[in-house]
């Protein structure tokens, strides 16, 4: 099993091909062009073009695990959760995002719509809308692996990086939908991508 969560954990990538996820981007790509498997089970995104890459299967309750690295000059991404249909942030979707832009890594931003009860870090009015991570950065350094944990249970969700508990929102729209991974130009790799169901 490719993560720690337990051997009911459910490995997103399958490591052979894609066809459990869709890519929507602009302009429109193939997935073969913007992602691909390295040896050892590390997916490979060229960060190019911007859109996101989503699950079919849509999720509610469950432990996430991701890890990450910035595998050229660190940028912008991000996770996404609860990916829905429904108005979109220029190419990207109504969801809840975790930031892994670097240097605001578990930041969370209420994307295209969604919404939950903590107030906004940013200032009011501006976007991205932003609350950001309450403890100081706990990411790794450009190259190293990143370790993020994501809790979601019937609308709260906390996000822990790196072994550091830094956000966590309650009564979260949508609650539940499809896994995503952002692409906003800068290449990363991802492994041991895998989800525990808590229903």
């Amino acid at each position: 099993m490719a993560s720690s969560l337990s051997a009911c954990a459910v490995d997103l990538f399958n490591g052979r091909d894609f066809k459990d996820w869709t890519l929507q981007t602009s302009p429109a790509a193939s997935v073969e062009t913007v992602f691909s498997y390295l040896p050892g089970g590390v997916v490979a995104s060229s960060g190019q073009a911007a859109g996101f890459l989503a699950t079919r299967n849509n999720y509610r309750n469950y432990k996430l695990h991701v890890q990450w690295r910035w595998s050229g000059k660190p940028g912008n991404a991000g996770i996404l959760l609860h990916v829905s249909d429904g108005p979109m942030d220029r190419v990207w979707p109504l969801s809840v995002q975790v930031q892994t832009k670097r240097g605001n890594a578990a930041d969370l931003l209420p994307m295209a719509g969604a919404s939950f009860d903590e107030p906004l870090t940013s200032a009011p009015g501006t976007e991205p809308r932003i609350k950001a991570r309450t403890a100081p950065d706990s990411e790794l350094a450009a190259g190293e692996w990143n370790v993020c944990d994501i809790v979601s249970r019937d609308g709260t969700i906390e996000v822990t990086l790196n072994g550091v508990l830094q956000n966590r929102v309650t009564q979260a729209t949508p609650a539940f939908g499809r896994i995503g991974f952002q692409l906003e130009g800068a290449p990363y790799e991802l492994r041991k991508v895998a989800l525990l169901p808590l229903d």
